[in-house]
């Protein structure tokens, strides 16, 4: 099978322009192609996972990446209705975000000898005359077609400014760019950006004719990928500062049943026919299919010697042997302490498991909090000095988030 048709099998496209030209330059190897990534954090999180794991995928047989970071467009708004305005970055920020990029992505792309490309888009955008930009490129727009993006529709409602109306310019002109300085000749995103690249792809054959070569495709998943990111506690980062091995590992091991398999066929990198031997698994499999997946994205993102510490600190907890070594830790300090206790709520702040004492209190009257296993009924529950004999007390959040609290 090659890498077109196993893209398709994993079912990782949803849509694509000239689809026979697109499969002969990939599976040949002669694709120059592009993702955009917002430099909006110092690390990437799961919900670029899929992007990742794609361009290592293409890479593997030849095509070569180019990872277009968004330091021009981050300065405007964001049409996809995730935000109202994006925030303002200084260039040392964003260069300082993009160092973090590169290194996390190293573990994916190879970016030795020009096998691949990062390139920050403010490098033409943040030169652009107005006068050129409205003669040269707005030209090629039909605002009645703008109109009719699903992007742009969805924010009609909410109010669209003309700032954020540009951002189909803006990505479509990048397009350009790369085409023409980078010979980039296709782009990959999620479905949610269609209308964007589209305009990319035409704004190409206005300008140079319509025998150039342009090309889309899309993620079928990524604008989901995106929310695979998020948890109650926030992101869930690649960098192990931010999100621990362990709780990556977590992350991966209590994913819904019925995404389980999905996830498996999109973001490893075992052969489909081994991943198709569990399309019959069910009740109890299915949990080994969970662990199987957290162990192979914790060990793509952090290496195989953390994702074994981070699967033996699971079978701890869940009863299947190992040892408690490796789970996330908070360590008290007698500080912490007043008169040899310290309440549970104020535990579980200092752990970064809930975000205000309310929330506290409302998870411990739901019994969503234990303490060794031993359920907690009163929100004025305290934690005692002599509760550490064994040398740690075990916190748990609802089914899933454990803590090791020790002294220091």
């Amino acid at each position: 099978m090659q890498i077109y048709e196993e893209l398709v099998a994993r079912g990782l496209i949803a849509q694509v322009t000239d689809e026979k030209e697109i499969r002969e330059l990939v599976n040949n190897g002669k694709a120059v192609f592009y993702i955009g990534f917002d430099p909006t954090a110092d690390s990437l999180h799961v919900g670029h996972f899929m992007a990742l794991c794609l361009m290592k995928r293409l890479q593997m047989v030849g095509n070569k990446p180019i990872v277009l970071i968004g330091g021009g467009t981050g300065m405007i708004g964001d049409p996809s209705g995730r935000s109202d305005m994006r925030n303002m970055l200084t260039a040392e920020t964003i260069q300082h975000n993009c160092e973090c990029f590169k290194k996390q992505m190293s573990r994916f792309i190879d970016f030795s000898d020009g096998k691949a490309l990062m390139i920050n888009n403010a490098d033409w955008l943040l030169k652009l005359n107005y006068i050129d930009v409205l003669r040269d490129v707005g030209a090629c727009f039909s605002v009645n077609n703008m109109l009719r993006a699903e992007c742009y529709k969805q924010r009609m409602e909410k109010g669209l400014s003309f700032l954020e109306f540009n951002y189909m310019i803006m990505q479509s002109y990048d397009f350009y760019r790369l085409f023409q300085d980078y010979g980039c000749n296709m782009q990959f995103g999620g479905d949610d950006q269609w209308s964007n690249m589209l305009g990319g792809t035409e704004l190409i054959r206005k300008k140079l004719g319509k025998n150039a070569y342009a090309m889309t495709i899309t993620l079928l998943l990524n604008s989901e990928g995106k929310k695979m990111g998020k948890t109650q506690k926030g992101a869930v980062w690649l960098d192990p500062e931010k999100t621990s091995p362990y709780e990556f590992y977590q992350y991966w091991r209590n994913v819904a049943d019925d995404d389980v398999l999905k996830c498996i066929r999109m973001l490893t990198f075992l052969p489909l026919e081994e991943i198709d031997k569990m399309s019959t698994w069910e009740g109890s499999q299915l949990n080994t299919a969970k662990e199987i997946l957290a162990f192979e994205l914790t060990k793509l993102v952090h290496g195989e010697e953390e994702a074994l510490k981070a699967q033996t600190a699971a079978k701890a907890l869940f009863g299947a042997g190992g040892d408690l070594e490796n789970m996330p830790t908070t360590v008290l300090s007698k500080e912490d302490f007043t008169d040899s206790s310290i309440s549970v709520i104020d535990v579980m702040l200092k752990a970064g498991i809930i975000k205000s004492k309310g929330e506290g209190r409302r998870l411990i009257e739901q019994g969503g909090v234990s303490l060794d296993d031993k359920k907690v009924t009163d929100f004025a529950a305290v934690i005692s000095v002599s509760d550490f004999e064994k040398g740690h007390v075990i916190l748990k959040k609802g089914k899933k988030v454990f803590n090791k609290l020790v002294i220091e």
